[in-house]
């Protein structure tokens, strides 16, 4: 088994069993949110890595989308009825996937499932990012609430186009840039960088990249360690000059990133070592 599926309200299914349908506007439109966490199986077990915080980004989602609130007792439920039938040894990931309803009936409900699958790739790979530009400032979204910053959305055309060009490219991943010469975020990742000892992250407010939970939960820790992590906007010549720098999400974990557009970077390794234990990783 590399795939589980289970239904809100239903349970788990097989794998190839029906759960969306051809009206709906997940489908049709992208009218919908998802979560992604990261599931360990060894000895111990298997865990879902902070799995209340990926609920609470998933409610937030919904509520930036207008959508109804989710049960998240309901969806924790069945993530602990799918995690009980999971038995795949290695890293997988978790997805929550909700869409608002059918297109040609609004009243109707819409998709709510989720899935494990299992990784095929080993967690904190180098990365070789290229910049690519979003087109909008670095405060774009800040009166923007239309534009959906900070929301987990199933249109994600655009994150899987940028996956193509980094291929097309020959490099591993990209990193977001804006009109005034900030860099965001990767298309399935938050950056950290240490930069004159300083743990340095995009701020959230205004830029409309997406409140990483694992960068969240690093915050905290290195904080009851008396380390302190800052928002500031970084340029890509900033990122270049750092001490090191990380992509960073819950299902690849802390990589480092060694070359941006062609010019290599620094690396540290007792602050990957230190943020890959404090992540789990």
């Amino acid at each position: 088994m590399t795939q589980l599926v289970a239904v809100l309200g239903v349970g788990v299914v097989p794998t190839d069993a029906p759960v969306v349908t051809a009206d709906d506007l997940g489908i049709n439109r992208g009218d919908g949110v998802f979560d992604a966490a990261r599931v360990v199986s060894d000895a111990d077990g298997v865990r879902v890595d902070l799995l209340d915080e990926h609920l609470a980004r998933f409610g937030r989602s919904h509520e930036k989308m207008a959508m109804a609130a989710p049960d998240l007792d309901a969806w924790r439920a069945l993530v602990d009825e799918a995690v009980a039938a999971w038995d795949v040894p290695g890293e997988a990931v978790l997805k929550l996937i909700a869409t608002r309803g059918l297109e040609h009936a609004p009243a109707a409900p819409g998709a709510s499932f989720l899935t494990i699958t299992a990784s095929d790739t080993a967690p904190c790979p180098p990365l070789r990012v290229i910049t690519l530009g979003t087109g909008r400032a670095s405060d774009a979204f800040a009166d923007a609430p239309w534009l959906l910053g900070g929301v987990k959305s199933l249109s994600y055309g655009v994150n899987v186009a940028v996956a193509r060009e980094a291929r097309r490219r020959g490099v591993d991943d990209v990193l977001f840039t804006t009109t005034d010469g900030y860099c965001l975020e990767g298309p399935r990742s938050g950056l950290l960088a240490l930069v004159d000892g300083v743990y340095v992250t995009t701020p959230v407010e205004g830029t409309g990249i997406l409140d990483s939970v694992t960068i969240g939960a690093l915050r905290a820790r290195l904080a009851e360690q008396g380390i302190t992590m800052v928002d500031r906007l970084l340029t890509p010549d900033g990122l270049v000059g750092a001490e090191a720098a990380w992509l960073i999400s819950a299902g690849r974990g802390v990589c480092d990133i060694v070359a941006l557009d062609g010019k290599p970077l620094r690396t540290d390794a007792e602050a990957s070592a230190l943020l890959r234990g404090l992540a789990g990783f």
